[in-house]
């Protein structure tokens, strides 16, 4: 079985586990060996990273070409319309690429933590909250997708990615689970096991 950390990343964490004096980082949270991070978030986004000692998982996880989904609680600034959403569901020119369909909807605001800062707050002006399902992953894409249709992104959560999700984890905790290692492309259809073996918070240095 290989070895699955499932983490709720910290807003302001550096998705690594070194840094310059100052810097948070993963490494005051996971203290477990030999685990790397499937992919990226971007360190004033929070929510689900997933970290594996098994590198075909990492690579299976953090390929785009796997279309591994990715769903984001997007809170936005001002108040669009489902109509206003539609770009988003045909795909947008964000720097000379345009993105593949997404979907997206709006949801009411999430039970979420509070976050440290807070967002920027403008007075009568509204915010919204977006659920905003992916399968690709290019450099800051959500932010730049609601940007290219007017509507700024104030806060950015990672809810799930595949068949994980982030659960009850707080900032900073995380758990791990035992799921089967990747065989080759049969892996593609299989849903992993999915065994839980610990659960633990490692508090900030």
């Amino acid at each position: 079985m290989s070895q699955l950390v499932l983490l709720n990343k910290p807003y302001n964490t550096l998705c690594q586990f070194t840094g310059e004096d100052g810097d948070s980082t993963l490494a005051d949270y996971v203290d477990i060996k030999k685990v790397y991070p499937a992919g990226r978030l971007d360190k004033d986004s929070e929510g689900l990273l997933l970290l594996t000692d098994d590198g075909q998982l990492q690579h299976q996880i953090a390929n785009p070409k796997k279309k591994m989904s990715k769903t984001y609680w997007v809170q936005v600034e001002g108040a669009p319309s489902d109509e206003g959403l539609e770009p988003l569901r045909h795909g947008v020119e964000i720097q000379k690429y345009t993105t593949k369909p997404a979907k997206v909807r709006i949801i009411d605001e999430p039970s979420v933590w509070h976050r440290e800062p807070p967002i920027r707050e403008r007075k009568n002006v509204p915010d919204t909250w977006l659920e905003l399902t992916l399968k690709e992953g290019k450099n800051r894409q959500v932010r730049r997708m609601t940007a290219a249709i007017g509507f700024p992104t104030l806060r950015l959560i990672r809810a799930s990615i595949g068949p994980w999700t982030i659960g009850d984890l707080q900032p900073g905790e995380y758990k791990v689970i035992e799921v089967e290692p990747p065989r080759g492309a049969k892996t593609s259809s299989h849903n992993p096991t999915h065994n839980q073996r610990k659960r633990f918070s490692k508090p900030r240095k």
